[in-house]
C-alpha cells in the first residue's frame, strides 16, 4: 500500500510519516509512506493508493479528493487528536481502514 500524505508545505508531516512508518514496522505492514505538498500532488497520483490530508488544510479535501477519484485513490482528512499527537499508530490504521 502506498500512502500519502499532504499538508500545506509537505514538512510539517515528516515526523508523523517516520512514526507511521515505524509503527508499519511495528504490525508487520507492508506500506510505502510518503508526504508531499499539496502543489507536488499530481506527481503522485500514479503511485497513490490512501491520501491523508493534515487538518490544518483541511478545506482542500473536496479539491484532493477530485483529483484523486479518478485514480481510484481513497482521501480522507487525518484525525486531528492523532496528528496533534504524532500518533503514527492510529493514523496508519486510519489509513488501512480505508
Amino acid at each position: 500500500m502506498n500512502i500519502l500524505l499532504v499538508c500545506s508545505a509537505g514538512m510539517s508531516t515528516s515526523m508523523l510519516v517516520d512514526r507511521m512508518k515505524k509503527a508499519a514496522e511495528e504490525l508487520e505492514v507492508h506500506a510505502t509512506i510518503t508526504a508531499t505538498a499539496e502543489a507536488g500532488l499530481a506527481n503522485e497520483l500514479d503511485t497513490t493508493n490512501v491520501i491523508l490530508i493534515g487538518p490544518q488544510v483541511r478545506y482542500l479535501e473536496n479539491k484532493i479528493t477530485k483529483k484523486a477519484e479518478p485514480h481510484g485513490i481513497k482521501v480522507a482528512v487525518i484525525d486531528s487528536i492523532a496528528y496533534g499527537t504524532m500518533d503514527g499508530k492510529k493514523v496508519l490504521q486510519q489509513a488501512l481502514a480505508l
